[in-house]
C-alpha cells in the first residue's frame, strides 16, 4: 500500500471544553497519512492521476477552520471522514496534538485509524 502523508499541518481553531477555550482560537497540529496507489500517478507524472495534497490540506485547514470541537477525537474524525469521503481515500491515520495542553507536556493528542466503508 502506497501512503501519501501531511506532517504538522498548523490549523487555529476552537477546541476545548473548558469555558475560556471556547471563546479563543488555538493552533493544533495535524499528521496525515493517507492511502492512495501512487503508480498511475507515478507512470504519467501528472498531477491530474495523484491524490493531490495541496488541495487535501486545504480542505481539512478549511473544515478544521470553520469548525469548533470539544474534543480531539472529535477533531480527529472530522479530517478523517474529509480524506475517506471528499477524496475516496481507502484507509487514513490521523494524529491531532493540541501543543501546551499539558503544562508539563510538549504537546497531547490522540491517533486514530479508519477505513472507507466501516
Amino acid at each position: 500500500m502506497d501512503k501519501l502523508f501531511l506532517r504538522e499541518l498548523k490549523v487555529e481553531t476552537v477546541i476545548g471544553f473548558y469555558e475560556w477555550e471556547r471563546h479563543v482560537r488555538q493552533t493544533v497540529s495535524i499528521d496525515l497519512e493517507v492511502a492512495t496507489d501512487a503508480r498511475r500517478a507515478a507512470a504519467t507524472d501528472a498531477i491530474g492521476s495523484a491524490l493531490n495534497y495541496e488541495q487535501l490540506a486545504n480542505r481539512i485547514a478549511e473544515v478544521v477552520g470553520a469548525a469548533q470541537f470539544k474534543l480531539v477525537e472529535s477533531l480527529a474524525e472530522t479530517v478523517a471522514e474529509v480524506a475517506l469521503g471528499e477524496f475516496g481515500a481507502p484507509w487514513v491515520r490521523v494524529a491531532v496534538s493540541k501543543p501546551g495542553a499539558v503544562r508539563a507536556a510538549r504537546d497531547v493528542g490522540v491517533i486514530i485509524e479508519r477505513r472507507r466503508g466501516e
